[in-house]
């Protein structure tokens, strides 16, 4: 929804109502994620996108007849056929779309979750999407992690203390998904499935080593989502000025800050560590600190294999275990012969790409099998928490 909250916004302060269409399922090679979102408003215009253009028309169709009887739906979008005019992804996937009306009337705790996702608060909307009694479709409920008051219910005090549980793992994560539940909130049943729609601040890149390289890194990881931090201990390096794209620039010692941070709970499995010092008195002893925080997603270091090759007997002369030392990405970033900052950049970013999604780094033209990857990959909080209930 992020990408359309804009407008939605906009649509919900004059209380118009307007059509909102959400990928709330994905299988296979499903070519948008669970959250990408299609607004149409009262005028009949389009803004955003549920599946590059598969399935937009009719989706469009459907958001027009939502509008019209003020009714949700919940459709299923497979393989098309050879017919031309049938609707159906051509990628091999299958998509669960969910069309719900949304205005000031319907929607009354909306702007507080726009405040939220604004001042960068996490937040997570769970709605019901699919249940046995048509009556329960469209509840929903707001979770926050921090015991603010949730508001909403879904149907009982059963299930909404499931979900909220569930709901805070996903919020944790990042990650946006459908759960399924008995039709009360039964952990091993079915029929009632729940869209949990997760806005997390943004993850965070951590480049230490304020040179040319890192300003790259810094302009390329914020565009693709980074909240991002520059840190060097050198003051006349490390200024705003230098790294305009940084969401903030740090005059401290590497290992240092790194290790007030995890303190403070300021990292978390989604953030990039990118290591770019190339000298041993700060990039040994800050290696040591993030090659030791198993949640960090993410640990690379730029320099040359025998740079790196030294790094490591230094690392282990640290006591660093080698299991803790195979977690490092060095030489840092995917093999694309990149030679200028910006190319080195892209390398970089690639690889923590990869890293994050599954992907191998290799050309897809010399690959074979599905582009994306499998939902289990792309959404592994939702089936962290799929599976545990199912243990249970």
């Amino acid at each position: 929804m992020r990408e359309v909250l804009g407008e939605l916004l906009a649509s919900w302060q004059t209380g118009d109502e307007v059509a909102l269409a959400t990928v709330v399922s994905t299988f296979r090679s499903a070519p948008r994620p669970a959250g990408a979102s299609m607004l149409v408003g009262p005028d009949r215009s389009v803004v955003g996108s549920v599946s590059g253009g598969c399935v937009e028309g009719d989706v469009y169709e459907r958001a027009l007849a939502a509008m019209a009887s003020g009714a949700s739906s919940l459709t299923r979008y497979g393989v098309s056929d050879d017919d031309a005019r049938s609707v159906g992804l051509t990628c091999g996937g299958t998509l669960d779309v969910y069309i719900e009306i949304v205005s000031r009337a319907r929607y009354p705790e909306f702007g507080d979750i726009v405040a939220d996702v604004e001042a960068g608060r996490p937040v997570a909307v769970a709605t019901v999407v699919a249940h046995p009694d048509p009556g329960r479709v469209g509840r929903r409920m707001i979770v926050r992690p921090d015991c603010r008051a949730d508001r909403g219910d879904l149907g009982s005090s059963r299930i909404d203390s499931a979900v909220r549980d569930d709901a805070l793992g996903m919020l944790a994560a990042g990650s946006s998904g459908v759960l399924t539940y008995g039709p009360d909130g039964e952990r091993l049943g079915s029929g009632m499935q729940v869209f949990v729609a997760a806005f997390a601040p943004k993850p965070r890149m951590l480049v230490f080593g304020a040179i040319d390289f890192a300003a790259a890194v810094a302009r390329l990881g914020s565009f693709v989502g980074y909240d991002v931090t520059v840190c060097d201990a050198r003051p006349v390096f490390a200024t705003a000025r230098r790294f305009p794209d940084a969401d903030r620039v740090v005059v401290d010692w590497p290992h240092r800050y790194l290790s007030a941070e995890i303190e403070a709970g300021l990292v978390d499995r989604r953030t990039v560590v990118a290591v770019l010092t190339h000298d041993p008195k700060f990039d040994v002893p800050l290696l040591e600190v993030a090659l030791r925080t198993p949640q960090l997603a993410y640990v690379g270091a730029m320099g040359s294999r025998r740079t790196h090759d030294d790094r490591l007997a230094r690392l282990r002369e640290a006591q660093l275990d080698e299991f803790e030392l195979a977690r490092l990405r060095s030489p840092i970033g995917l093999d694309l012969g990149a030679r200028t900052p910006e190319e080195t950049a892209v390398s970089i970013v690639a690889e923590m790409i990869a890293d994050r999604w599954g992907g191998t780094g290799s050309s897809l033209s010399m690959t074979s099998g599905r582009i994306h990857v499998g939902e289990a990959a792309a959404t592994p909080a939702a089936h962290d928490v799929q599976r545990e209930k199912e243990r249970v």
